[in-house]
């Protein structure tokens, strides 16, 4: 029978399955074929097939390829993790301070994210945004679409007509109201954090991933992440990535734009057409995956 992962939890998940009902799935031994570098098999919003043996559990048998995802790499064990899957956009909630609009954090992110659209929510207008801000406005010109809410005046208007009708992942740093959003749209429960006064960050709050659904409305939403490595593949993914980086008349198709012969990236940074910052925070990506490559090569994984 075929179902939908809703909730993850240490190798035991939650799915709606065809038959309008929710079973607690399980897998047993190795009857799950997934590939080594996963750190987990399973995800929320998985596709998986499963052998009920009542009328709420299953065997879990195997899980349908994946039409999009939000990955990130472990470093600790060295392997990719996905946190949500099969959504249909991803929305990257940010806030404009308490704590500060970080585009770092945004392209990472972004980096991160495959196979759906990728909308930019500034909450905590309340505080005061300026929408014409320079960082802001970057990203408008490279065509993501920005969203203002205001989680504290109740206002969501602008973001409800974008996420009728579609899987939405939700994902940001701990502390910007990701999940006060969630709460406020379909009126669940999310544990609410608070802004560390030392840090201007956000603290842990929701720790797994769950489906939340109201009306016409399906949401994933993701634990708060202070930190985000793009997951370990072809470095070619991480340099598509980003917008501006696409489609350059670079001397060798296969450019990095990491200091190659005949790469006119820096001309373009020089010139001003890319942003310095985002390039830099690309390199930064660029060279800590390029690190990672190595450090398992040696160790022969």
């Amino acid at each position: 029978m075929r179902a939908t992962i809703r909730r993850s939890i240490n190798n035991s998940y939650e799915a709606f399955a065809e038959d309008g009902r929710m079973y607690s799935l399980k897998i047993k031994g190795k009857t799950l074929s997934v590939p080594r570098w996963e750190y987990n098999p399973i995800a929320v919003g998985d596709e998986v097939e499963f052998k009920p043996h009542s009328e709420s559990e299953g065997l879990l048998t195997e899980r349908y390829e994946r039409r999009s995802t939000f990955t990130r790499f472990l470093n600790k064990v060295s392997l990719n993790q996905t946190i949500a899957a099969n959504m249909d956009q991803a929305l990257i909630v940010s806030s404009v301070k308490s704590p500060s609009f970080h585009p770092r954090f945004i392209d990472r992110a972004i980096a991160a994210i495959h196979g759906c659209d990728v909308i930019i929510a500034v909450n905590k207008r309340d505080l005061g945004i300026d929408m014409e801000r320079d960082d802001i406005e970057l990203y408008k010109a490279l065509g993501y679409r920005i969203v203002e809410v205001s989680v504290e005046e109740g206002d969501v208007s602008e973001l409800i007509p974008l996420l009728k009708g579609k899987v939405t992942a939700f994902i940001g740093p701990s502390g910007v109201g990701k999940s006060s959003l969630v709460n406020l749209i379909t009126g669940s429960n999310q544990r609410v954090g608070e802004v560390s006064d030392k840090y201007n960050r956000g603290k842990h709050t929701t720790n797994h991933a769950l489906w939340i659904s109201k009306d016409d409305i399906d949401i994933i939403d993701t634990p708060g992440i202070r930190e985000i490595l793009p997951p370990l593949e072809d470095l070619t993914e991480l340099r598509a990535s980003f917008p501006e980086l696409r489609g350059l008349s670079c001397k060798y198709a296969d450019c990095l734009h990491d200091g190659e012969d005949g790469c006119i990236v820096p001309a373009l940074v020089e010139e001003g057409r890319i942003d310095e910052g985002r390039y830099s925070g690309y390199l930064t990506m660029l060279h800590d995956l390029k690190d990672v490559h190595l450090r398992i090569v040696r160790n022969k994984w």
